[in-house]
């Protein structure tokens, strides 16, 4: 099958898979904040947690010793990116995810019942646009009339747009194929695309296993906490959310300072070369920061892209879905 036919199949089955999953009920706008309770009553507490092998929040917190001494249970659940967290924790099936900058927008548009409520700095460089090392493409403007593969609403997403905005492009020059990266990764080795926009530590096995080349490094990103509505609004849960975001505050500082030792366990957990788990915690590993209005200024300016290149209807006003209520909690270790 031509790359263009394979494209055209595809985009029209997977287009708008997030914003039909997602509950449609308008959210918008922090909810009211219920009072915390001691620790010692969460003990018939479980909090279920999204987690993707990009982020590995439970292996972080495992190789942190930040599950050590819990009094509510942690139920963690993997995902293969951030749009599926988001979609779970709108119909309340997971309490709290980190994610990219591009998952919470989908979210947003779709009125999901989710709320932004911890901020985080680092992953750009791991963000690249693929392509063969024997491509003749070899600058964003050659992509005109070539496909590209990619995770809709995930942060590839975003740098793709990104890219082509700056090259003086729209998407409608290109041809772009919605997958998940196991899928992408299929199509880009076999030829049935032409480039692949992905993230570590896909972009960093990629360059290791494959004769690949990078032909644009997204630059900077912030990753996002984001907790479900049901979630906040419950005085248990709001409580083990709040001490979660402190525990991995702590845990990305240790492995911060500790990078061969998290690199180790960053491999065991995402069953990956130690050799790529070093480069794509090495470029890619994010730390916490406060979600002031910097972030969520960027974090609309993204919004408006995605709204100027035709990908979402119009732009939603981020800030109705963002809650900094726990916001000193998940910024300080």
């Amino acid at each position: 099958m031509s790359a263009r036919r394979y494209a055209a199949v595809l985009l029209a089955g997977l287009a708008l898979l997030l914003p039909a999953c997602v509950s449609r009920q308008h959210a918008a706008g922090p909810g009211q904040v219920p009072t915390q309770v001691p620790l010692s009553q969460l003990a018939d507490l479980t909090l279920k947690v999204g987690d993707q092998k990009s982020v590995a929040t439970e292996a972080m917190l495992r190789a942190a010793g930040q599950l050590q001494g819990l009094v509510y249970r942690i139920d963690f659940s993997t995902f293969s990116s951030g749009p599926p967290m988001v979609e779970a924790a709108a119909a309340g099936k997971i309490d709290f995810a980190i994610t990219g900058d591009t998952p919470p927008i989908f979210g947003a548009v779709a009125n999901a019942r989710i709320k932004v409520v911890s901020a985080y700095d680092g992953g750009g460089p791991g963000d690249q646009i693929l392509v063969h090392t024997d491509s003749a493409i070899q600058s964003v403007p050659d992509l005109r009339g070539k496909t590209i593969a990619l995770a809709k609403g995930s942060s590839a997403h975003a740098n793709v747009l990104d890219q082509l905005d700056k090259a003086g492009l729209k998407p409608a020059d290109v041809h772009l194929v919605f997958l998940q990266p196991a899928d992408a990764l299929s199509g880009f080795r076999n030829g049935q695309v032409d480039a692949w926009a992905v993230w570590d530590p896909y972009t960093a096995q990629a360059e290791q296993q494959l004769p690949v080349r990078g032909l644009v490094t997204r630059k900077h990103k912030y990753s996002f906490g984001i907790a479900s509505d049901k979630a906040l609004a419950d005085a248990k849960t709001n409580t083990a959310l709040g001490d979660l975001l402190t525990r991995y505050a702590r845990a990305a500082v240790w492995a911060r300072e500790h990078p061969q030792e998290w690199a180790a366990e960053y491999a065991k957990s995402a069953g990956i070369d130690p050799a790529v788990a070093a480069v794509a915690q090495g470029r890619t590993l994010r730390q916490p920061i406060p979600l002031d209005d910097t972030v969520v200024d960027a974090e609309q300016r993204l919004t408006d892209l995605f709204a100027a290149a035709g990908q979402i209807q119009s732009a939603p006003h981020f800030g109705d879905w963002v809650d900094r209520r726990l916001n000193a909690t998940a910024a300080t270790p």
